[in-house]
């Protein structure tokens, strides 16, 4: 994980109350996949377990940043259990979640898509 001093430099026009959803979701990563590797760039963060390739084939999730919410994608999002029907998106296999505001955030459910995919190999799932 990328240390909180650039993170939050990289974070400083963000409104609070995204930047919560940020730290948060990174914080629910961290916890899931302590072994993650994160990169940031100008639409966000993405996580993925390098030991079993790159952001694509071990993609675990992204946070990206929109003017007015947070999205939480998952580029096999399409083969993640989702019994709550949060995961939204046209392309054929990524999903996200719209998180809008922290108090309304179902924790819980993202909490179970991150670690659902966490656990997801593509190489033996598919």
């Amino acid at each position: 994980m990328q240390p909180t001093r650039d993170i939050e430099r990289y974070l400083t026009n963000l409104a609070p109350e995204l930047r919560d959803i940020v730290f948060e979701l990174r914080g629910l990563v961290a916890a899931i996949a302590s072994t993650a590797t994160e990169t940031f760039h100008r639409k966000g963060f993405t996580y993925y377990h390098a030991e079993r390739g790159g952001p694509v084939s071990a993609g675990i999730c992204q946070i990206g940043i929109q003017p007015d919410h947070i999205r939480l994608a998952f580029i096999h999002g399409a083969f993640l259990p989702d019994p709550k029907g949060l995961l939204r998106g046209e392309s054929q296999y990524k999903r996200y979640v719209k998180i809008e505001s922290f108090d309304q955030a179902p924790w819980d459910d993202l909490q179970a898509l991150i670690q659902a995919s966490s656990n997801f190999d593509p190489r033996v799932s598919c």
